[in-house]
Order: structure tokens, then C-alpha cells, then sequence
């Protein structure tokens, strides 16, 4: 009877990230630090991801163990014909806000209905801190709920700035000529912990000519829904963003700093865990052989995410900006890349750069910052993109496409001293000279110097505060006893 009781009161933790490849990777490494920390483990993605990870990663992949085990609910979008591509962020927000609850609650009863489940009572949720619809399950159950914004302190202190922009008129704009006649470099007053910020930094979501815009609603009811988590996390570390995390703190639950999650996973070893990965596309591991034939610091890694979308004349641009540079370079380009368009390259850019660029789908993007050959990131400014190259003491070249990564740009290049801004229309000049100037010349050597402080300060956050920080939640958040 014994091991049946211990069994029934093993923590069990529901993980549910928003469905897309930049929050699903995080939220992986979380519960995975949480099983090594004794949690049992359901991990939620929706259907349409599900069947994405089962085809990028074999039908097996996500049997996991007993006591980690993936679930699905529906995403409430019509079927897509692309079952390869990121869904449409818009659609996807306005669409687990306004349908996933109730099968949530269905899962959860289905969970705690611990006879048939085999698994322990559901002790607390984490959220993804744009699910945060879940809140509503976790208080009917009288469990704590912890919401983890995956985004960084700044690009998350900017979205609950949002109801002050609007208040003081910055936004919605009069039209749409307001976002070409210089009127988003306009600096904003008054944002604690973020002065010189300009309106083009903010999340991307606030150049709006309505208000009635979903992404805006969706934005202001998610940072007000946060005050009702139990605690807030966040994938950063103190030393990084201090001022702005403070800043947070004085107006939402307890934040707590545990990032960089990667380097915290690093430190489990569970082989069966290892082997659980959250790429919704095929990884191509030659890239790393291709890179151990390189010289130290000499290969421009290029890679905009899971998200970002560019024109046909973009990609050209940057391919003649790369070409031009006479640098190295490995060049992830996804299948849906291009908008409407497959993504297709000048044969003369094929022809020019075959002895010093490689060219792949998708990749195992921790590995190959960590490459001693990589010594600069042409980046989108994700989040993940954003620290994993922090931690490896990579500097970046920024090309922001949406949401928080215009924030992110913004510190890399005017706080943290490691990045430079590329202009939104992309001209091959611009990209060739910013490549040089990153690759070889003093401008890119004092950053890459910077980067390497910066990567200290991770590693030390990772075994320091962070780790303390992550002790704290599980013990006196998720542990603590349900309300009656």
C-alpha cells in the first residue's frame, strides 16, 4: 500500500506553453527541471503541434516515461492544408483565448480522475504566460498556478506599458502613414527603467490605428489576468535585466528570474529526458560537422526563427548582403520562410558562396552558437535566440520582425552593448557592412568582448541566483499546499 500512497502524492505539475515553437522549447526545459526535481509531469501541447513533433521527430518520440507524459487539446482553428508551418500568431492568441478552457478543464477531471488516469492528482499548473485563461482552472481546483512569460523582463515590462501608452495618446496612431513619417522614433516619457526608449522598441503590436485591434485587447487582458498567478517566471537572469525586473515587481506577483533554463538543463543528466526534444522542424546535424572545419569565430550563423516571414527581395538582399561580407556563413532558411513563395535563392549568390556557405532547413540551435567556429548571429531577436547567443558570448546582428523582438533589439544594441540594428528594409549594402563590422573589424571585437562578460554572468546566475530562484518557486509555490 505503501508505494501506492507515495505514488498518489507525487507532485504533479500540468505544462501548458502557447503552440509555438519559441514557447514550447522553454516550457520543455522547465518541466523537465521539474521532474528531475520529483514532479510528475503532463506536458500539454495542441493537437496540430503534436502531429508536427511526431513528423519531425519520429512516432515514438514522445513516449516519454511514466511519469512524464504528453497530453493534447484542440486548438480551435479550422484545419490547415501546411501542416508544416507556424499557425498565425493572431489567430492562434484569439483562439485558445476563446476555446481552450473548456477542454483544459476536461483534461484536468480526466487527470484527476486518478483510478482511470494512473497518474497522481494534479498539485499545480504552468502556464505559459499567454494561457493564462488556465488561471480560471487553477483557482476552481484551489492549486497554485505559476505563469511563465517566455518572453524577456523588457519585452514583458513593455506589454503591461501598454494601457499607459494609450492613456497618454501615443497610440492608436491617427494612420497608417504614421508608421513610415518618423513618427515611431519618438521617444517615450515616463516608463521606469527604460528611458531613451523609443516608440518603434515597444512590442510590435502597438502601432495600431484601432483599438479595437485583437492583439491590443489580447495584450492588456493577458498582463491584467497575470496579477491573479500565484508567481511569475521568467527565462532571464538577475544580473541582465535587474532594473526592469524590479520594475515588474512592484506591480504583479512575485517575478522570479530562473533562466537561462538551457544552462540549468545542462546540468540534469536523464538519458531518457535528453532524448525528448521540442523541434517542430527536422534538425540537420551536418551543420556541425560543416562547422568543425571552420576556423575559430570565422562563420556568421543567420537564422530569424520559427516566425518571422520576409519577402522574396529580402531574401535577396540578404543573400548578396552575405555574399558581398566574403565571409563564412550557415544559413538557416525554413520551408515557410518567404511569403507565398518558396523560398528561392540567386543561382550566381549559390554559385559565388558555395565553397564558404552552407545552407539547411532547421538545426540544433543551442549547439551551434556553443560552435568555438561561430563569432557572430544574424538574428530575428527572439527571445531564446536572444539569450542562447547571450550564453555563448555571441554577438548579433538584429533584424526585429514582431511582437517583443523590437524590445530585445533595443537593449542588445543600446544597454547590453552586444548587437547592431538592422533598417527593416533590408539593403544588401547595409547587411555587407554590419557583417564586416561584426566579423572583423574593432567595432565587432569590443562586442564580442562584452558578449564573453555576459556569457560569465549567465553561467554564474545558472549555479547562483537562478538556480536559487527556481528552488524558491518549486518550494514555496508549487509544493505549497492547495486551498480549501
Amino acid at each position: 500500500m505503501g508505494s501506492v500512497s507515495a505514488f498518489l502524492e507525487k507532485p504533479h505539475a500540468v505544462c501548458i506553453p502557447f503552440p509555438a515553437q519559441g514557447h514550447i522549447n522553454p516550457m520543455l526545459k522547465l518541466a523537465k527541471l521539474l521532474h528531475h526535481k520529483g514532479f510528475h509531469i503532463t506536458f500539454v501541447n495542441t493537437e496540430f503541434n503534436h502531429q508536427r513533433l511526431l513528423k519531425s521527430r519520429g512516432s515514438n518520440s514522445l513516449n516519454g516515461l511514466s511519469s512524464f507524459r504528453f497530453e493534447t487539446i484542440p486548438d480551435g482553428l479550422p484545419p490547415t492544408p501546411d501542416v508544416d508551418s507556424t499557425q498565425d500568431i493572431p489567430s492562434l492568441c484569439e483562439s485558445t483565448t476563446t476555446t481552450c478552457l473548456a477542454p483544459f478543464k476536461n483534461l484536468l477531471a480526466k487527470l484527476n480522475d486518478t483510478a482511470s488516469s494512473n497518474v497522481p492528482p494534479v498539485s499545480c499548473i504552468v502556464s505559459d504566460g499567454v494561457m493564462s485563461f488556465t488561471v480560471e482552472a487553477a483557482e476552481e481546483l484551489g492549486i497554485p498556478e505559476v505563469l511563465f512569460w517566455t518572453t524577456s523582463a523588457s519585452g514583458f515590462f513593455a506589454y503591461t506599458q501598454y494601457e499607459k501608452l494609450i492613456q497618454d495618446g501615443y497610440a492608436p496612431l491617427k494612420d497608417a502613414s504614421y508608421l513610415t513619417n518618423g513618427y515611431l522614433e519618438k521617444v517615450i516619457d515616463g516608463i521606469p527603467s527604460m528611458k531613451g526608449i523609443r516608440l518603434r522598441d515597444i512590442p510590435s503590436f502597438i502601432r495600431t490605428t484601432s483599438l479595437d485591434d485583437f492583439m491590443i485587447k489580447f495584450v492588456l487582458d493577458e498582463t491584467k489576468r497575470a496579477r491573479r498567478a500565484s508567481a511569475i517566471i521568467l527565462n532571464t537572469f538577475e544580473d541582465l535585466e535587474r532594473d526592469v525586473i524590479e520594475a515588474l515587481s512592484s506591480i504583479l506577483p512575485p517575478i522570479h528570474a530562473i533562466g537561462p533554463l538551457h544552462l540549468l538543463e545542462s546540468q540534469v543528466d536523464e538519458n531518457v529526458l535528453n532524448e525528448l526534444g521540442s523541434n517542430l522542424w527536422k534538425e540537420e546535424p551536418e551543420c556541425l560537422e560543416w562547422l568543425d572545419s571552420k576556423e575559430p569565430n570565422s562563420v556568421v550563423y543567420v537564422n530569424f526563427g520559427s516566425i518571422t516571414v520576409m519577402t522574396p527581395n529580402q531574401l535577396v538582399e540578404f543573400a548578396w548582403g552575405l555574399a558581398n561580407s566574403n565571409q563564412s556563413f550557415l544559413w538557416i532558411i525554413r520551408p515557410d520562410l518567404v511569403s507565398g513563395d518558396k523560398s528561392v535563392l540567386p543561382p550566381e549568390f549559390l554559385e559565388a558562396t558555395k565553397e564558404r556557405g552552407l545552407l539547411a532547413n532547421w538545426c540544433p540551435q543551442e549547439k551551434v552558437l556553443k560552435h568555438p567556429s561561430v563569432g557572430g548571429f544574424l538574428t530575428h531577436s527572439g527571445w531564446n535566440s536572444t539569450l542562447e547567443s547571450i550564453s555563448s558570448g555571441v554577438p548579433m546582428i538584429c533584424w526585429p520582425f514582431f511582437a517583443e523582438q523590437q524590445t530585445n533589439c533595443w537593449y542588445c544594441c543600446t544597454k547590453w552593448g552586444i548587437g547592431m540594428e538592422i533598417e527593416s528594409d533590408v539593403k544588401r549594402g547595409e547587411v555587407e557592412s554590419l557583417v564586416s563590422k561584426l566579423m572583423i573589424e574593432d567595432k565587432g571585437q569590443e562586442m564580442r568582448k562584452r558578449a564573453l562578460e555576459w556569457k560569465r554572468l549567465a553561467q554564474d546566475s545558472a549555479t547562483g541566483s537562478s538556480y536559487e530562484n527556481l528552488e524558491m518557486v518549486i518550494n514555496q509555490v508549487l509544493l505549497s499546499l492547495p486551498k480549501v
